[in-house]
């Protein structure tokens, strides 16, 4: 997995550094003192995941990810602070370290973005209401639409959870919501869609399903109020 090192502080770098070369099958590609280095680097080079400070002189982590748009490499935002925490899991990054970054919690953040780009080169087609096919590894499988349990985000691409495993596709979460069966699943949260079949219980203002919480945002409360049969 080739990666880029984005953060103004030399010694913050060093030992972004350290933890990379500890872990096998992470390639540091080159580092970058700010947002602008890293964004003419990236449109010159291919890069798998950006490890990205958040507070930098000029243009932030976040405002850097906002300019990336949908087209950008996997990234784990790195920062002293955890005030920004809510909004950078808005822009749906693969995770968010608070410095100073043990081993343990960095091995942690790479094997969910090795899990993203392990199963990545695939696409979805829908057949029909029955079923879907993912791409994997250039092999069409075939899924059934009555396992899929619900929808997760994750930055450009989208885990399917079914009761034995899950798929990663490289897509958006919007492209999929169009092609599903609109009678059988619902959006709940800007980063979830569920199947309102396989919803256990709600509590709280969180769908459980199959022992996974689900956050439901406000703005889709309404929707999902109107698709439940209340007695």
């Amino acid at each position: 997995m080739r990666c880029l090192i984005v953060d103004d502080n030399h010694l913050a770098r060093l030992a972004m550094k350290h933890l990379i070369s500890q872990v096998q099958g992470l390639e540091l590609v080159a580092e970058c003192s700010d947002a602008m280095e890293a964004y003419n680097y990236l449109n010159s080079e291919p890069v798998d995941l950006l490890l990205l400070d958040i507070e930098m002189p000029g243009m932030t982590g976040i405002e850097f990810t906002k300019k990336l748009g949908v087209k950008k490499p996997l990234i784990i935002f790195t920062t002293a602070k955890s005030d920004y925490a809510v909004e950078a899991f808005e822009l749906n990054v693969v995770d968010y370290l608070v410095k100073p970054v043990s081993l343990v919690r960095f091995l942690q953040s790479i094997e969910k973005g090795k899990e993203v780009l392990e199963s990545t080169r695939q696409e979805v087609k829908i057949e029909s209401h029955e079923f879907v096919f993912v791409k994997d590894n250039g092999i069409l499988k075939k899924l059934n639409v009555e396992d899929i349990l619900y929808l997760e985000a994750m930055g450009d691409y989208v885990k399917v959870h079914s009761p034995q495993k899950f798929h990663v596709l490289h897509s958006t979460l919007k492209s999929i919501e169009e092609k599903l069966p609109a009678a059988k699943f619902l959006r709940v949260h800007r980063s979830y869609i569920v199947a309102l079949k396989k919803i256990d219980f709600i509590q709280d203002g969180v769908i459980n399903i199959n022992k996974a919480h689900i956050p439901i945002a406000e703005t889709y409360r309404s929707s999902l109020n109107k698709r439940l049969n209340l007695l």
